[in-house]
């Protein structure tokens, strides 16, 4: 429980980079003033807005969905590296009993994915035999997420041998006038080039992945205010991906070719103006609690501010405060700027959630 004369914390305060100090009521919300009696919990230091996975799996593991107990830790991993707010882009089973946890991160739920059958890892997507029925499933995920519907643009198709577009370009503008309709954003899983021009021309929100991005797309998505969360550590498995597709060549080629362009693809966005994000995939291939090193990823292909990309302004695009007066106290402390290193990520003095402290280095 948060003091009833709350906390006081000194440091500098990020993204503005001035020395300063937040207060923390006995509520957990951060406080325009400091209380008498209220105890210091860190007096020097880097204050940042908790950080932000905009790609994440609560519930889903290498072998579909887990138990609850399970995806509880996961969240919990999450959390114990900082991360404070999830967007969870799309899981098999029912997270919403996480949410009502004041010991979590916050978690921003897309619902299940949507597929064609045989076009995604099976029994973790809702799977329509004729794709005319998105709109209306979309409709459906809409109401039952948190503002957000994932739908796989791209898969392998056997028969053709190598990535396609999942979905007919009229049905993916009218699904996702349904879901502005409803007031959620849509984004999509994709890989290839195909699926891309459709999607982006539809209005989505956001593209995950992203590799097979051109020049021209990534100019059209700077137009219209299009999204990427790239999840660069998840790419990093496309060698492997590609070794075991065997009886796939040209897939095998594709994904291999995908993934030595990719930090190009991600350093030429942000140069355009596309609004990248960072997000690990964690859940199913990727362990969970890896935020930091999807910022170091996105720092060494060229992110202008991958520290952003994972915080302030991740949390600014999904609607949540950062450190203002009012907003829930989640905030995460380092002793060193992990603006001039972000390794220093890897090592958080002190992650409050809530106005709670969870993690405090000795």
């Amino acid at each position: 429980m948060t003091p009833a004369a709350g906390y006081r914390l000194r440091g500098v305060l990020l993204p503005d980079g001035e020395s300063g100090e937040i207060h923390i009521d006995g509520d957990g919300r951060i406080a325009a003033e400091g209380t008498a009696g209220a105890e210091t919990l860190v007096d020097g230091g880097w204050i940042l807005p908790g950080l932000v996975d905009a790609h994440c799996h609560v519930g889903l593991g290498p072998d579909g969905g887990v138990s609850l107990e399970e995806a509880t830790e996961q969240a919990l991993t999450d959390r114990d590296n900082g991360t404070l707010l999830i967007r969870d882009c799309g899981s098999p089973i029912d997270t919403t009993p996480l949410q009502v946890r004041d010991d979590l991160p916050e978690i921003i739920r897309a619902a299940r994915h949507l597929a064609r059958p045989k076009r995604y890892i099976s029994g973790i997507s809702i799977d329509l035999d004729d794709p005319a029925l998105l709109p209306e499933a979309v409709a459906e995920q809409a109401a039952a997420g948190d503002g957000w519907v994932k739908l796989v643009g791209d898969w392998i198709d056997r028969g053709e041998g190598d990535l396609a577009p999942l979905w007919p370009d009229d049905v993916l503008a009218e699904a996702i006038r349904v879901a502005h309709d409803a007031g959620a954003r849509v984004t999509a899983h994709v890989f290839g080039t195909d699926a891309l021009p459709g999607l982006i021309g539809a209005g989505i929100d956001c593209i995950e992945h992203g590799t097979g991005l051109t020049d021209d797309l990534i100019a059209e998505m700077a137009a219209r205010g299009t999204a990427l969360v790239p999840t660069l550590i998840n790419v990093e498995t496309f060698p492997e991906i590609a070794d075991r597709a065997t009886r796939y060549p040209a897939y095998a080629t594709h994904m291999r070719d995908l993934h030595r362009t990719a930090g190009d693809v991600v350093r030429r966005a942000g140069e355009a103006g596309v609004r990248v994000f960072a997000g690990t995939d964690a859940g199913g291939g990727i362990r969970h609690g890896r935020i930091a090193d999807e910022i170091a990823a996105l720092a060494a292909v060229g992110h202008p501010d991958p520290l952003g990309a994972a915080s302030w302004a991740a949390r600014e695009w999904l609607g949540r405060p950062g450190l203002t007066p009012g907003a829930p106290a989640d905030l995460v402390v380092y002793r060193d700027d992990p603006r001039a290193d972000v390794t220093v990520i890897r090592e958080p003095a002190l992650i409050v959630l809530r106005g709670q402290v969870v993690h405090a280095a000795a």
